[in-house]
């Protein structure tokens, strides 16, 4: 873990995310495909602790697309690693994990394999511009061992206004 931080402080990687969010999508239509256009749609997500801070859950609720999901992470002891495990109502199915962790400057890269459309697809996961009230989480492919990355969904939250 030369990059990443401690495991004592990396265990709480992910308690800047408790708590309600605004969010706002921005998603390819096709994501493999560099020309597709984009789509943006709102959502709200709740995320609470778990086991002390080493887990979370959040669940985003996509009321203009009719689906909710949820991604629960979870810190591994032993490797020093967060697993990103994601699901959703449209599937009821739990994808493939993304592993990784947060460098010094606080910027979380987690990758994982998983397949898209019937094709291999490596995926990673980058979380970004973390403060008190915001944060973005960005998803992109590589078809290609890792040599070029498509960037096909962001999120940028911002913290909702407690009352």
């Amino acid at each position: 873990m030369n990059d990443v931080r401690d495991q004592a402080s990396a265990v709480h990687d992910f308690d800047f995310f408790h708590g309600d969010w605004d969010v706002a999508h921005r998603r390819r239509t096709d994501f493999l495909d560099p020309d597709s256009d984009w789509e943006e749609f709102p959502a709200v997500t709740h995320c609470r602790p778990l086991f002390g801070g080493a887990a979370n859950i959040d669940e985003i609720d996509v009321p203009s697309r009719g689906w909710t999901g949820l991604t629960l992470r979870l810190f591994d002891v032993e490797t020093g690693l967060w697993s990103l495990n994601w699901s959703s109502s449209r599937t009821g199915r739990l994808f493939p994990p993304v592993f990784g962790g947060f460098a010094p400057d606080g910027r979380g890269v987690f990758h994982g394999d998983d397949t898209h459309e019937g094709k291999e697809v490596r995926v990673r996961f980058v979380w970004s511009g973390i403060s008190g009230t915001t944060a973005r989480w960005e998803q992109a492919f590589s078809r290609d061992g890792e040599n070029t990355w498509l960037t096909n969904w962001t999120m940028d939250f911002t913290r909702r206004e407690a009352g």
